[in-house]
């Protein structure tokens, strides 16, 4: 028999009936101590799916401000396992990946690690495009995620482009895990407009405060200093296309660019017009 590691899931939750029993399933009874499932308020089967699995359910209401749903999770239900992975609903735990944790976590000599990840694309696995990784998995204690004062920018109660500060060596999973969206293109697509504007008053507030961009790592700051310009779109059309092979991908491969290249001209439009509405407000007499 497996012993169990050392180790809580955590997986934030909001309507995700399509995808949290694939998610559980995938990652069993035998892998980790514990697996708790953080709940927004779903309205669908979520809990008793979490409930029936198993899982512990700890309900979470955002009043707007810091600190969103992990790092509240980390604060106020702080686990007493040695180590944390954050997973979302659409993420399914491989084989390889849980061999590859076991021996890691049990060498003990770091203090969290960066995850890959398989996509998949209108129901089959992308080859080219841009990779997918997240810091993911760490020491308990060692750190939370970047504190942004959001107050209200939009409803996304959760981290989204946030990255876990960590103090300690960081190492890197090689095995994938597979993210599988089962919630279709138009979930997909009204999703990357609240990210949109999220990203926008994310750029725009690290212009006056350069303690939010303090720890942001080399890729945050490539893509944000692109956001001042409307050529992101085409440049990511590009990295994702052409350099990193998204055309191997066929038709699947050319959809995926155009939609990043989509979304990131969304975000210049939404930089642009927040500027634009501010400098109308200056010039209007007192």
């Amino acid at each position: 028999m497996i012993t169990p590691l050392d180790l809580t899931i955590s997986i934030p939750v909001r309507n995700e009936e399509k995808n949290l029993s694939g998610c559980l399933e995938a990652i069993g009874h035998d892998f980790a101590r514990h697996i708790v499932v953080i709940d927004s308020s779903s309205t669908d089967s979520t809990c008793e799916q979490a409930i029936e699995f198993g899982a512990e359910v700890v309900d979470f209401a955002w009043d707007g401000k810091f600190p969103k749903k992990r790092n509240w999770y980390l604060r106020n239900h702080t686990p007493n396992t040695k180590w944390i992975l954050f997973l979302d609903a659409d993420e399914y735990l491989t084989e390889d990946f849980k061999n590859e944790v076991r021996k890691a976590l049990r060498k003990d000599d770091k203090a969290g690690y960066w995850l890959n990840y398989t996509v998949y694309f209108l129901g089959k696995q992308l080859r080219g495009g841009y990779p997918m990784r997240k810091l993911a998995l760490f020491r308990v204690g060692s750190g939370e995620y970047e504190q942004i004062e959001e107050d209200k920018w939009s409803q996304l109660d959760m981290e989204v482009h946030e990255h876990p500060v960590i103090r300690g060596e960081i190492g890197i999973i090689k095995s994938k895990i597979d993210h599988k969206d089962l919630r279709g293109i138009s979930h997909y697509v009204l999703k990357h407009c609240e990210y949109a504007a999220w990203e926008a008053a994310r750029l725009l507030k690290s212009t006056d405060d350069s303690e939010s961009s303090a720890h942001w790592t080399w890729r945050q700051r490539l893509k944000y200093s692109l956001m001042r310009s409307v050529l992101i779109g085409p440049a990511f059309f590009i990295g994702s296309y052409i350099i990193y092979g998204g055309f191997r991908d066929g038709a699947r491969g050319l959809a995926v660019a155009i939609l990043k290249m989509s979304y990131f001209t969304q975000v210049y439009c939404k930089i642009r017009e927040s500027r634009s509405l501010a400098q109308n407000i200056a010039k209007q007499p007192l």
